[in-house]
């Protein structure tokens, strides 16, 4: 696969601001609808200053999410008519959850979002895609079903699930030559609205399509208990201050930047609260992390390693805190004129 940072250099994005853009966002997936709900929270920005126009420099946002949206039924499902026909444009594609395929078995279908007016029949979530994709100023796959496959895709499930790169094609481009913008774990939208009224510069994206500025560093990078691996101090169960790799936490290898972001408004981050990474933001979870909760391979030699040093560093440094900790001799107490000391 070509390297995407390459592509994105020679291509020009919104050379006319857009004023106005309508978000499609289908949950028609196989997935459990958390991105949706974690925009709810949301901060910096919230989903409400994008769509009441509080941010600056961004088109007017019109945002279409079953969950969120006043509108239900027909009249909800008016907009993604609309855009297949071309009469909505322009318009950002989001999918949310993995997509199934529709060609491995004889009958019935796996996911869908409406009933078509002519059959009377479920419009699969397949169907919309390839309906919508073509037509889109930008499509962006939101959490690590969407882009990656994610828990659906583990080997033996019978919908034969994927991640939309794998659908589209690693090589799809949007009509205004953007790549499938690739977010596991939780969306982004601002980035490309700003790229719509030519604030920003085409999104930099990774190999895997991931937005670099947030997967360009791992978990580990930017842990709270990156200290106590370098020491050699590993916690031997849950409820501990220390590194846990030993519990089965993957972070020293794992492309997310969680650890630094949190996860609500700078709260949280699976190792920070105690929690093992198990490389849900990864191309290859789950199957390549699994059994979870046990030590990985790779870390049984760095760990044994670490603490061939780590406990010696340790030792050097607390001999040199114990001196820093003493204040220097020239502030000795000296006897006052009462022959009292200080």
């Amino acid at each position: 696969m070509a390297n995407v940072s390459t592509i994105l250099q020679d291509n020009a994005v919104a050379p006319h601001p857009i004023p106005e853009i309508d978000v499609l966002w289908i949950t028609a997936g196989l997935g459990c609808d958390g991105d949706t709900i974690a925009m709810t929270a949301a901060t910096q920005p919230s989903i409400e200053d994008i769509v009441l126009g509080a941010m600056p420099w961004i088109p007017k946002v019109h945002f279409h999410n079953p969950f969120l949206a006043i509108e239900n039924g027909d009249d909800f499902l008016r907009h993604f008519h609309l855009a297949a026909e071309g009469k909505l444009e322009p318009f950002i594609l989001v999918v949310e959850g993995s997509i199934p395929n529709e060609n491995n078995k004889e009958e019935g279908y796996w996911a869908s979002m409406g009933t078509d007016p002519n059959t009377g029949q479920p419009i699969t979530t397949c169907d919309w895609i390839d309906r919508l994709a073509p037509k889109a100023w930008a499509v962006l796959a939101a959490g690590t079903c969407a882009t990656y496959g994610g828990i659906h895709a583990m080997e033996g499930n019978p919908t034969g699930c994927m991640g939309l790169p794998d659908y589209l094609g690693w090589q799809w481009k949007s009509i205004s030559n953007i790549p499938i913008v690739c977010v596991p774990g939780c969306p982004v939208l601002l980035y490309l609205l700003y790229m719509a009224t030519g604030r920003a510069p085409m999104i930099p994206l990774d190999d895997a399509l991931r937005p670099t500025w947030l997967f360009g560093a791992t978990v580990h990078e930017g842990c709270d208990r990156g200290g106590y691996y370098e020491q050699g101090e590993f916690a031997e169960e849950y409820g501990s201050h220390l590194c846990i790799v030993k519990l089965g936490c993957w972070g020293p290898v794992v492309q997310c930047n969680v650890g630094k972001r949190g996860w609500m408004g700078g709260i949280g981050g699976c190792p920070n609260v105690g929690g093992i990474c198990i490389g849900c933001a990864m191309p290859g979870f789950p199957d390549k992390f699994m059994p979870f909760m046990d030590q990985p391979p790779g870390s049984l030699l760095s760990s044994s390693a670490v603490m061939t040093y780590g406990k010696a560093i340790h030792a050097l440094r607390r001999f040199t805190q114990s001196s820093l900790n003493k204040e220097p001799n020239w502030r000795r107490r000296v006897p006052n004129p009462t022959g009292q000391n200080r």
